[in-house]
């Protein structure tokens, strides 16, 4: 039986603003959009919370299949339905095979077969490999075209040269996709190995601003060179925003995000010794977290992803505390909404917030015409969350594969209530309702 239901709340997120009203669902799709409050056979009365599109979150590393007992499919989908998140794209590493040809992912489309909660696309990888299978992804439906400037810490997944992208970059931009850099530069002599590995500022100084300014302003000039679209994932230092502002105002195709850690956690409150708040680039100081909440609100980093890389707890070593040898990545799928909430609410209102998680990724991954509002014919992917309550995160509430992050213990303001994934409630006041209800999404299908 298709689902046939209506969802009122007196905070609706429509056509940018909170309003009441009743938003009707029927089968996958959104039905109709009514002002007020309207009787139904089967109405969901969600008072206060707001209602709006279920998130979207554009960037995500599964690690499914090869490295599952880092994070698989089905934890990672049944985090994301818990924390609001209708849809996630899943990176080409840490999986194994990564995915840097059609083969691999076919096997990482079987790997998801029959384990989404929530609708899931995928990056494509390139490594500097033939061209003929950077093309053959994108034939095949992958959202866009991943790359690391710098190690990106799997061996099976080498940086580009600059070569490399001189010649990806003119076939990205001919099949009408997008280019995302993790932008780091490195220099060709690695620096000497700190004296405590367990220092967070010693693991601050080893990635300083300057490796990602240097590399920003490269990909920038080859956005220009090439007209292709390019992305700066997970924007750490603050002192790039005037750069990025400038080749935006030149109108060049440039996009970026940034992540909640970035913006709630600051290097200044880290302890030595705790690899769970260790990635790349690092968190920084509570200034540069301020430079980057004025560019969110100046409209330079246009919205939010998690930038989920979880690991098991050796690897993450978090018995050692060596930071140096720690693998870098924040588990924090579950918490993307009351994180950002959380950092973002003195800065900006709940308007101005809602399109940073919904209707700017859902334009960043061509979903425009189908998700991130909450219109008729629209997708009826939704989420139904209050702001104002707050919550210490416990451990036992953790639906990754490993319960270790940084946000366990953490006060954060913005309760989820309700995820509905095409049409179907999947998680209703703390606990899944129906499974495995999520779809692939390709560029076909969008």
């Amino acid at each position: 039986m298709e689902p046939t239901y209506a969802l009122h709340s007196r905070r609706c997120w429509i056509d940018g603003a909170l309003t009441e009203a009743t938003v009707e669902v029927r089968g996958d799709k959104i039905h109709r959009v009514r002002a007020g409050r309207h009787a139904h056979q089967q109405l969901i009365e969600l008072g206060s919370a707001v209602l709006m599109p279920g998130l979207i979150d554009a960037h995500v590393h599964v690690n499914e299949p090869g490295r599952t007992e880092w994070e698989g499919f089905d934890t990672a989908t049944r985090a994301a339905a818990c924390g609001g998140i209708a849809t996630i794209v899943d990176m080409p590493l840490n999986s194994s095979p990564v995915v840097t040809n059609p083969e691999a992912l076919r096997q990482k489309t079987e790997a998801a077969q029959g384990k989404l909660h929530v609708n899931c696309g995928f990056w494509a990888g390139y490594t500097g490999g033939p061209l003929s299978d950077l093309e053959a992804l994108l034939d095949a439906g992958c959202l866009g075209v991943k790359v690391f400037l710098v190690h990106s810490g799997i061996d099976e997944f080498p940086n580009v040269t600059e070569a490399d992208l001189h010649r990806a970059m003119p076939l990205i931009a001919r099949k009408g996709s997008k280019l995302l850099a993790h932008c780091e530069l490195a220099p060709d002599t690695a620096p000497p190995a700190p004296a405590d590995p367990r220092s967070y500022p010693a693991y601050l100084a080893s990635r300083p601003k300057q490796w990602e300014n240097e590399a920003i302003r490269k990909m920038i000039r080859l956005c220009g060179q090439y007209d292709c679209p390019t992305h700066i994932v997970h924007l750490s230092s603050a002192e790039a925003l005037p750069a990025i502002a400038e080749a935006r105002k030149r109108g060049l195709p440039l996009t970026v995000e940034t992540c909640p850690h970035y913006l709630y956690f600051h290097a200044d409150a880290i302890p030595d010794g705790q690899p769970l708040y260790k990635c790349a680039p690092p968190i920084r100081e509570r200034a540069n977290n301020e430079a980057l909440i004025a560019g969110i609100k100046a409209g330079a980093i246009g919205f939010l992803a998690s930038d989920h890389s979880p690991a098991p707890p050796g690897i993450k070593e978090l018995d050692s505390g060596n930071l140096m040898k720690a693998w870098g990545g924040i588990a924090g799928l579950q918490f993307l909404l009351p994180a950002s909430w959380t950092a973002l609410r003195g800065h900006l209102s709940l308007e101005e917030f809602i399109p940073l998680v919904t209707s700017r990724p859902a334009r960043f991954i061509g979903a425009e015409r189908s998700k991130g509002l909450i219109k008729e014919g629209f997708d009826a992917d939704l989420a139904a969350w209050i702001p104002e309550e707050e919550e210490i995160i416990d451990e036992s509430a953790v639906w990754h594969r490993h319960k270790a992050s940084p946000y366990i213990g953490q006060n954060l303001a913005g309760k989820v209530e309700m995820t509905a994934v095409n049409g179907r409630v999947v998680y209703w006041e703390g606990a899944m309702r129906e499974e495995k209800v999520g779809k692939t999404v390709f560029t076909d299908r969008i």
